[in-house]
């Protein structure tokens, strides 16, 4: 009996020491997403998974210019590492289930970066006057603003390649640095 219970403890440690190293990785390294919706098409579809490095969020550093990012689209709500060490069972059973999927993590291109000034009209974007090249879209954009937007400290802009059918930082605002939850660095 000693022996059985000896076995136990060898693999309820060996399972606990897992788990953690997952959550470790998940937390700070790495984590799977699957896109939902078609905000990115046709640069991504949905239902496709990619992986995510999490080292930006961690580092909280810039992303670059025209960088796909994952993003907590909760911009007027204060984001804790409670979030973040929440985040793997949200994604783990969203994969799983869609009913369990989180709806405020978006998949979306960075646009602008702090103190960039944007403007959108004649189906095209320009930042700090000039009008992007940008080859991934879906179509012409038909959003038009005569607002300019200046990108402000700590927060970049984003938006979707599917201009005409994204929610983005045209409706939600620029995203705060430490909303945005990862690079992705590999499309499945």
């Amino acid at each position: 009996m000693q022996k059985f219970w000896a076995e136990v403890w060898d693999w309820t440690y060996s399972i606990v020491i897992a788990l953690a190293l997952a959550m470790l990785v998940h937390i700070f390294l790495f984590v799977p997403t699957q896109v939902a919706g078609e905000s990115m098409m046709p640069t991504l579809h949905n239902g496709q998974y990619l992986v995510v490095s999490k080292m930006s969020h961690v580092l909280r550093s810039l992303p670059d210019y025209g960088e796909i990012v994952i993003i907590d689209s909760r911009v007027r709500r204060e984001r804790t590492w409670g979030d973040d060490l929440a985040e793997p069972a949200h994604n783990y059973l969203g994969l799983f289930s869609p009913a369990h999927r989180t709806n405020y993590v978006w998949v979306k291109r960075v646009i602008g970066h702090p103190g960039d000034t944007l403007e959108f009209y004649d189906g095209r974007v320009y930042r700090n006057g000039t009008a992007l090249d940008e080859p991934y879209l879906n179509e012409p954009m038909r959003y038009r603003s005569d607002v300019k937007v200046t990108v402000p400290e700590g927060h970049v802009f984003v938006m979707g390649d599917n201009r005409n059918h994204s929610s983005d930082s045209r409706f939600i605002g620029p995203v705060p640095i430490d909303h945005v939850l990862g690079t992705v660095v590999w499309e499945l």
